[in-house]
Protein backbone atom coordinates (compact mmCIF):
# COMPACT_ATOMS: atom_id res chain seq x y z
CA UNK A 1 0.00 0.00 0.00
CA UNK A 2 1.04 3.39 -1.30
CA UNK A 3 0.13 6.61 0.22
CA UNK A 4 -0.55 9.70 -1.72
CA UNK A 5 -0.55 13.18 -0.58
CA UNK A 6 -2.21 16.27 -2.70
CA UNK A 7 -3.39 19.82 -1.38
CA UNK A 8 -4.84 22.63 -2.54
CA UNK A 9 -5.38 26.13 -1.52
CA UNK A 10 -8.64 27.93 -2.07
CA UNK A 11 -10.24 31.55 -1.61
CA UNK A 12 -12.63 30.59 0.66
CA UNK A 13 -14.05 29.87 3.82
CA UNK A 14 -13.39 26.42 5.09
CA UNK A 15 -17.45 25.79 5.44
CA UNK A 16 -17.96 26.65 2.34
CA UNK A 17 -15.40 24.24 0.88
CA UNK A 18 -16.04 21.50 2.88
CA UNK A 19 -19.84 21.70 1.99
CA UNK A 20 -19.14 22.07 -1.64
CA UNK A 21 -17.21 19.14 -1.44
CA UNK A 22 -19.77 16.75 0.19
CA UNK A 23 -23.05 18.30 -1.32
CA UNK A 24 -24.31 15.91 -3.91
CA UNK A 25 -24.61 18.47 -7.10
CA UNK A 26 -20.84 19.63 -6.44
CA UNK A 27 -19.35 16.56 -6.08
CA UNK A 28 -20.86 14.82 -8.67
CA UNK A 29 -18.70 17.96 -10.59
CA UNK A 30 -15.64 17.42 -9.31
CA UNK A 31 -15.44 13.89 -8.63
CA UNK A 32 -16.48 14.13 -12.41
CA UNK A 33 -12.23 14.46 -13.41
CA UNK A 34 -12.12 10.92 -11.88
CA UNK A 35 -15.43 9.53 -13.78
CA UNK A 36 -17.85 11.23 -15.41
CA UNK A 37 -20.63 9.48 -13.92
CA UNK A 38 -19.03 10.03 -10.19
CA UNK A 39 -21.89 9.75 -7.65
CA UNK A 40 -22.26 8.98 -4.16
CA UNK A 41 -25.40 7.15 -2.70
CA UNK A 42 -25.34 6.99 1.49
CA UNK A 43 -24.86 9.83 4.00
CA UNK A 44 -21.42 11.53 5.16
CA UNK A 45 -22.23 11.28 9.20
CA UNK A 46 -19.55 9.52 11.39
CA UNK A 47 -19.85 5.65 11.04
CA UNK A 48 -22.76 5.55 8.20
CA UNK A 49 -21.48 3.30 4.85
CA UNK A 50 -21.37 4.79 1.79
CA UNK A 51 -20.76 3.83 -1.64
CA UNK A 52 -18.95 5.96 -4.03
CA UNK A 53 -20.39 4.90 -7.51
CA UNK A 54 -20.06 5.43 -11.28
CA UNK A 55 -21.05 3.71 -14.62
CA UNK A 56 -18.60 1.92 -17.00
CA UNK A 57 -19.24 1.80 -20.39
CA UNK A 58 -21.90 -0.60 -20.87
CA UNK A 59 -23.81 1.54 -18.13
CA UNK A 60 -23.35 -1.10 -15.09
CA UNK A 61 -22.86 0.28 -11.56
CA UNK A 62 -19.95 -0.15 -9.89
CA UNK A 63 -16.98 1.49 -7.40
CA UNK A 64 -16.27 1.40 -3.48
CA UNK A 65 -17.66 0.37 -0.62
CA UNK A 66 -17.17 2.72 2.14
CA UNK A 67 -17.42 4.27 6.01
CA UNK A 68 -17.51 7.53 7.08
CA UNK A 69 -14.56 6.77 9.56
CA UNK A 70 -15.12 10.29 10.81
CA UNK A 71 -16.51 13.90 10.16
CA UNK A 72 -15.50 16.70 12.11
CA UNK A 73 -17.43 19.59 10.16
CA UNK A 74 -15.21 22.09 8.29
CA UNK A 75 -12.14 20.13 9.43
CA UNK A 76 -11.73 16.50 8.52
CA UNK A 77 -13.27 13.87 7.07
CA UNK A 78 -12.03 10.23 6.81
CA UNK A 79 -13.49 7.64 4.77
CA UNK A 80 -12.51 3.59 5.14
CA UNK A 81 -13.18 1.88 1.72
CA UNK A 82 -13.94 -1.79 3.05
CA UNK A 83 -14.51 -3.27 -0.54
CA UNK A 84 -15.74 -2.94 -3.86
CA UNK A 85 -19.46 -2.81 -5.77
CA UNK A 86 -20.17 -4.85 -8.55
CA UNK A 87 -23.73 -3.93 -10.14
CA UNK A 88 -25.49 -4.27 -6.41
CA UNK A 89 -23.23 -6.71 -5.28
CA UNK A 90 -21.31 -6.15 -2.21
CA UNK A 91 -17.73 -7.56 -2.39
CA UNK A 92 -15.87 -7.37 1.16
CA UNK A 93 -12.86 -10.02 0.70
CA UNK A 94 -11.57 -12.02 -2.07
CA UNK A 95 -9.01 -11.65 -4.50
CA UNK A 96 -10.79 -8.53 -6.32
CA UNK A 97 -10.21 -6.34 -2.77
CA UNK A 98 -7.28 -8.03 -1.55
CA UNK A 99 -4.21 -5.48 -0.53
CA UNK A 100 -6.45 -2.24 -0.11
CA UNK A 101 -9.59 -3.50 1.95
CA UNK A 102 -9.50 -0.87 5.22
CA UNK A 103 -7.54 1.74 2.94
CA UNK A 104 -8.20 5.20 4.03
CA UNK A 105 -8.70 8.64 2.61
CA UNK A 106 -8.30 11.62 4.80
CA UNK A 107 -9.36 15.23 3.95
CA UNK A 108 -7.81 17.94 6.24
CA UNK A 109 -9.49 21.60 5.99
CA UNK A 110 -7.50 24.32 7.60
CA UNK A 111 -8.47 27.80 6.92
CA UNK A 112 -6.19 31.10 7.41
CA UNK A 113 -7.18 34.42 6.68
CA UNK A 114 -9.78 33.45 4.43
CA UNK A 115 -7.66 30.44 2.56
CA UNK A 116 -8.46 27.06 3.50
CA UNK A 117 -6.16 24.85 2.22
CA UNK A 118 -7.61 21.16 1.71
CA UNK A 119 -5.04 18.30 2.10
CA UNK A 120 -5.83 14.79 0.34
CA UNK A 121 -3.88 11.52 1.97
CA UNK A 122 -4.96 8.20 0.95
CA UNK A 123 -4.33 4.78 0.76
CA UNK A 124 -3.88 3.05 -2.84
CA UNK A 125 -2.29 -0.04 -4.19
CA UNK A 126 1.36 0.44 -6.22
CA UNK A 127 -0.59 0.10 -9.67
CA UNK A 128 -3.18 3.24 -9.54
CA UNK A 129 -0.58 5.85 -7.86
CA UNK A 130 0.24 7.46 -11.68
CA UNK A 131 -3.90 7.47 -12.04
CA UNK A 132 -4.36 9.10 -8.94
CA UNK A 133 -1.28 11.76 -9.67
CA UNK A 134 -2.64 12.55 -12.70
CA UNK A 135 -6.34 12.77 -11.66
CA UNK A 136 -6.63 14.66 -8.28
CA UNK A 137 -5.01 17.65 -9.75
CA UNK A 138 -7.41 18.07 -11.68
CA UNK A 139 -9.80 16.84 -9.30
CA UNK A 140 -9.00 19.55 -6.99
CA UNK A 141 -9.03 22.27 -9.56
CA UNK A 142 -12.18 21.62 -10.37
CA UNK A 143 -13.51 21.74 -6.69
CA UNK A 144 -11.37 25.74 -6.05
CA UNK A 145 -13.31 26.91 -9.26
CA UNK A 146 -16.47 25.84 -7.50
CA UNK A 147 -15.27 27.43 -4.25
CA UNK A 148 -13.80 30.56 -5.45
CA UNK A 149 -17.00 32.03 -7.58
Amino acid sequence: MKKLHYSTEIKAPAAKVFATMIAKATYKQWTAAFNPTSDFEGSWNKGDKIYFIGTDENGKKGGMVSRIAENIPNQFISIQHLGILDGDKEILDGPAVEGWGDALENYSFAENNGITTVSVEMDTKEDYADYFDGTWPKALEILKDLCEV
